[in-house]
């Protein structure tokens, strides 16, 4: 039960976070249909009529419908640690656990080396947690650069 709540916050937390879309913010029938609303309900209903009419991804490849794919796309979402902060870090003072699981599927760490993962995340719980403030950013800078040093884990960090 524990896994399906910690997978429905990172999905959540993922699709619930706007960032510029592909082909830019303005693009697609959707958009233009529902230009000047805000709400999830018309970003929902501008997402489907884009989706199911493939006209989006039209517009990004022949440079129409509003579409334009020189602009960098963004994240303002949450990293994947902050949405198991809490349990992540208990997870990782025990040296195991379904949000350190969580994780390590998240940095596809095969199966076979995920207890190498939680025991070397246990090894260096002080420094992944080194005050009640640090933060999910600061974590995950920490969790891949322990695994950058580690040889084993070192393959799974890009």
């Amino acid at each position: 039960m524990k896994k399906a709540l910690i997978g429905a916050a990172m999905l959540s937390v993922s699709s619930a976070s706007f960032a510029v879309a592909p082909g830019g913010p303005g693009c697609g029938w959707g958009n233009m249909l529902f230009e000047g609303k805000s709400g999830m309900g018309y970003h929902l209903l501008a997402t489907i009529v884009n989706g199911t009419s493939g006209n989006a991804t039209f517009g990004m490849t022949s440079g129409t419908n509003g579409c334009d794919v020189d602009g960098e796309l963004t994240y303002a979402g949450e990293n994947m640690i902050g949405a198991v902060m809490d349990e992540f870090s208990e997870d990782v003072a025990r040296g195991e656990g379904e949000a350190l699981d969580a994780v390590a599927v998240t940095l596809n760490v095969a199966p076979q080396d995920r207890p190498h993962f939680a025991a070397v995340m246990h090894q260096h719980f002080a420094q992944l947690f080194p005050s009640a403030e640090v933060t999910a950013a600061e974590v995950t800078t920490q969790v891949l650069a322990i695994m950058q040093a580690d040889a084993r884990l070192a393959q799974y960090v890009s």
